[in-house]
């Protein structure tokens, strides 16, 4: 057995050594990554997979068939099609989520003609355990609007209520629906209207905690507090890239960064870190704990927030050796 002291010391090392600050560069933050598949022509929605790291589902916009792909960003290649059968055939495909129940919505939603449908189709299946290409059979469920038809292009499954969201597609009468707190596969959906939305909205997406919405358009995003089942527009707006058509948006696992997508053949796929009130409260509590929070809202830390860290890591130092100390002269009392 070791000697007290030396256990001790061992110890407060080891104490110092985790409240170091993590080094936050460009290593630390998700890749983007380019859509190899030549399939993939008009990637309109992007989700993160729950079971698969660094995997994120995509699907065409119209006229490609009941297809949704899984793609590997570390390689930007397809691992996965699913084929979905047991629905009808889908019209205009436009949005992707995962809900907190494990399986994946995809929104065929999508409206040009101006909200002429009479209604429109969410399909939800399992997201595949293994990732390989396979026929599922999905589930369908006819959705109606408030107030009548809509054009929108962004679905979103709350992760910890699973209530489905849609937000539409106006610069004129944008609004966010939402569905009943659970979809009836017999009969019609009706989403009921629950906030206004000042922007032309191309995708959105749910913080992975709950505690965030994130809705793009193809010139702008604009980022919301979740509480009670509504929006607040933040302050702050999250950084967009210069895209040719941006038609996606989610979160990472860890709800960091946000993946924005584009249209077109071998389509990139760009990340932009958060920070400051843009961070999902879970996700800002665990950078604090780790020494990696930004005040800024694109994530980098400046040179307080290291200076901050430092000073946290010297009196977890302190505190360490001071117990150090004392528990090695008790033990020579002893």
């Amino acid at each position: 057995m070791r000697p007290l002291p030396f256990v001790l010391g061992a110890a407060a090392l080891l104490t110092v050594s985790a409240a170091a600050p993590a080094a936050a560069d460009d290593s630390s933050s998700p890749s983007p990554f380019t859509i190899q598949d030549p399939r993939i022509t008009e990637s309109s929605g992007l989700a993160a997979s729950r079971l698969h790291p660094g995997v994120y589902w995509t699907h065409n916009d119209s006229s490609d068939g009941p297809y949704v792909y899984a793609v590997d960003s570390r390689t930007g290649k397809t691992v996965a099609r699913v084929t979905l059968r047991g629905i009808g055939d889908p019209r205009d495909v436009e949005a992707i989520s995962i809900g907190p129940d494990g399986n994946i919505y995809v929104g065929d939603i999508g409206d040009n003609l101006g909200g002429q449908w009479s209604h429109v189709w969410i399909y939800r299946f399992p997201e595949p355990k293994r990732l390989k290409d396979v026929t599922v059979t999905a589930t369908q469920f006819t959705v109606k609007y408030q107030g009548g038809p809509r054009n929108a292009e962004a679905l979103m499954v709350h992760p910890k209520t699973g209530r489905v969201y849609i937000a539409s597609k106006s610069d004129e009468d944008g609004g966010l629906y939402a569905g009943p707190a659970t979809l009836s596969p017999s009969g019609v959906n009706v989403f009921q209207r629950v906030s206004d939305i000042d922007m032309e909205v191309t995708d959105g997406a749910c913080s992975p905690d709950g505690t965030r919405l994130v809705l793009r358009g193809y010139f702008s995003a604009a980022e919301y507090r979740w509480r009670n089942g509504k929006p607040t527009r933040l302050k702050e707006e999250p950084g967009l890239p210069l895209q040719r058509q941006g038609e996606s948006v989610t979160f990472t696992p860890d709800g960091g960064t946000l993946m924005y997508g584009t249209e077109g053949v071998g389509s990139k796929v760009t990340p932009v870190d958060l920070g400051g009130e843009l961070l999902p409260d879970a996700t800002a509590k665990e950078q604090k704990k780790n020494g990696e929070y930004s005040d800024r809202v694109d994530g980098k830390l400046t040179d307080g927030d290291k200076n901050g860290n430092l000073v946290k890591a010297g009196f977890t130092f302190v505190g360490a050796l001071v117990v150090f100390l004392g528990l090695r002269r008790l033990f020579r009392r002893s």
